[in-house]
């Protein structure tokens, strides 16, 4: 808790997430939820491993949870309902631009809140997630910018966040 609170000291505006990837049991977030809640974290990411995320249903949730490795495409849903507030779409998972607008379109009509994510790549892998991310939750593509080099006519990255390419980027 020390680092997060230190985190909140430094950017006390910041939206703050927490990935757990996995790494909670539901004892752990039961016991972290509410004092992330009292430092402002507006969302955790896959606490439990997917094998074990049945522990979520009926839980109490004061702290909202959002589906990561949980959620892979459009059939994964079913079985998320009653357990995670949000489901984090990555292009990766679902295989294509086709099936996460898919995803995004059926994750919002059974009142998922959708947060679009990313793994590490290039811009022009990032470029279509752009699409998928209107109007989402919370955006996370940030896959170029944790690479040595990107591509020429790179996606455009601000304070306000990720922009759409030029036509350039797509060759």
């Amino acid at each position: 808790m020390p680092r997060l609170e230190a985190v909140r000291r430094g950017a006390p505006l910041a939206q703050i997430i927490v990935d757990a990837n996995e790494g909670w049991s539901a004892e752990i977030y039961a016991e972290l939820a509410p004092h992330l809640v009292r430092m402002g974290v507006s969302l955790v990411e896959q606490p439990l491993p997917a094998s074990t995320d049945e522990a979520l249903l009926g839980m109490k949730r004061p702290l909202p949870v959002c589906a990561d490795e949980s959620c892979h495409d459009r059939a994964s849903l079913a079985s998320l309902n009653g357990k995670y507030d949000v489901i984090n779409i990555k292009l990766d998972k679902t295989g294509g631009l086709t099936e996460a607008l898919a995803l995004r379109e059926a994750a919002l009509a059974q009142g998922f809140k959708v947060m679009v994510g990313c793994m590490v790549g290039s811009s022009l892998a990032m470029a279509p997630a752009v699409l998928v991310a209107q109007g989402a939750l919370v955006t996370d593509l940030d896959g170029p910018l944790l690479m040595a080099e990107d591509r020429m006519d790179a996606l455009h990255y601000d304070a306000s966040g990720v922009h759409p390419s030029s036509a350039a980027l797509w060759g």
